[in-house]
């Protein structure tokens, strides 16, 4: 089936708009606050534009257990990066998990590991779709037929 890619920009506000809207679910699941996520982390899960996309690429073949630990690692250390930087700029960071027994600076919460696998595996299909590749990553390269005429 053809599927047309989306424009990179396109794609960044995509993850964006989905990160931020599961971001503002688990936490109203979570903590029962139902207020939603902090608006910069649209910009934050956005970042799967430049980081994730090249990364499923180079590994779609490989194991989903192995797919599942470096998509969960690489989103910790973009959340931990990120969050630093927030604070450096801005003075805080939009998520706080405080002095939790497995968080690093507050910052990232070593028991959402397997969370974050699995929300990487979820990002593979959105991948694909907005990048207009098939299930075996391949990209149509052929152009779209003319449109029909009547």
């Amino acid at each position: 089936m053809r599927r047309t890619p989306v424009s990179p920009a396109m794609r960044f506000l995509a993850y964006g708009l989905v990160g931020w809207t599961t971001d503002s679910v688990f936490v109203w699941a979570h903590t029962g606050r139902r207020r939603a996520s902090s608006p910069l982390n649209v910009a934050v899960y956005g970042l799967a534009l430049p980081l994730f996309e090249p990364v499923h690429d180079r590994i779609r073949n490989r194991p989903a257990a192995l797919r599942a630990a470096v998509y969960g690692a690489g989103i910790m250390a973009v959340e931990l990066a990120s969050g630093r930087a927030l604070r450096r700029g801005l003075g805080r960071a939009p998520w706080d998990y405080g002095d939790h027994r497995l968080t690093v600076d507050g910052l990232v919460r070593l028991d959402y590991l397997p969370l974050w696998a699995a929300y990487g595996l979820a990002l593979e299909r959105l991948h694909d779709a907005l990048a207009g590749v098939d299930e075996r990553g391949s990209r149509d390269t052929e152009p779209p037929p003319p449109p029909m005429t009547i």
